[in-house]
């Protein structure tokens, strides 16, 4: 263990608002070694504190208490509630010393903190997604004004126990939202679709399914080992004349690349749109 390494397993980290991403979070810190006493929780119902205080042995505390206590706070609310989270926090956190703030909220910007927290406090914005509950996230992230590369090395540390990590320049925390943080989503759109047409030609939809999910991991496997270009990988299996190349045509007949296209340039869009508050 490097000495930065032993400084950040020495601090102590509260997950505020603790949802399925929070506990995926909570979850890879005690995998990686982390000591659940060093660990605290935030829940907005009693019964899901008491839950994740019995699976984890952590401390369920107020939002207050870990405002106090914590050296790492690591906010997972819904962008809408994050204001008044904020609000609730500012009175409690310490003076002089002020805790790392790490944002999992979809289009909040680090200055949005920054113009709400005490002067200087380091900001940390990160974009997971939902396959942090399988330890197979894509955590992107981005410092804010006075964030230090020691914050985002700890920051990487975290969300590294679920995933994999892109540090980027926080101007495309935007375009990564639409990409990566709501990317699962049109690969199970996709997914959705086809089984309805392996239906349509007469599979059963479980077997129509797997077929699908199996092609999916695989391809995915694919893109992320043989270093190929996707089009490579996509002539490989588009032979002349036949099936999949009639399969393409149609795709491309009914605007589908396009579509994609538009569909992504909208996502980033609202991400802009909820930065900027008009959401």
């Amino acid at each position: 263990m490097t000495d930065h390494q032993a400084a950040n397993a020495a601090k102590t980290i509260a997950v505020l608002g603790t949802g399925k991403i929070g506990e995926a979070l909570l979850s890879g810190m005690i995998r990686g070694g982390r000591r659940p006493a060093d660990l605290l929780v935030t829940a907005r119902r009693a019964d899901r504190a008491e839950e994740l205080r019995t699976r984890y042995g952590v401390e369920s505390v107020t939002n207050a208490e870990a405002a106090k206590r914590a050296d790492t706070l690591i906010l997972t609310v819904k962008p809408q509630d994050m204001a008044k989270l904020l609000e609730e926090l500012t009175p409690h956190l310490p003076t002089g010393a002020s805790p790392l703030i790490i944002s999992g909220a979809a289009g909040i910007p680090t200055s949005f903190f920054e113009e709400r927290l005490a002067p200087n406090t380091p900001v940390v914005r990160v974009m997971t997604n939902t396959p942090a509950l399988v330890d197979e996230a894509m955590s992107v992230i981005s410092g804010g004004s006075h964030a230090t590369p020691a914050d985002l090395a700890h920051a990487e540390e975290i969300f590294g126990g679920v995933g994999k990590t892109l540090r980027v320049p926080e101007s495309q925390q935007d375009a990564a939202t639409a990409l990566s943080g709501s990317g699962p989503a049109y690969f199970y759109f996709l997914v959705e679709a086809m089984t309805d047409a392996g239906i349509l030609l007469g599979l059963p939809r479980a077997q129509a399914h797997d077929l699908i999910v199996q092609a999916a991991i695989g391809a995915a496997v694919m893109l992320r080992d043989s270093g190929e270009h996707p089009v490579k990988l996509r002539e490989a299996v588009t032979s002349p004349a036949g099936t999949t190349i009639n399969a393409i045509r149609e795709l491309e007949n009914h605007g589908v690349r396009a579509a994609l296209i538009s569909a992504l340039e909208a996502a980033r869009n609202r991400s802009r749109e909820l930065a900027s508050g008009t959401g």
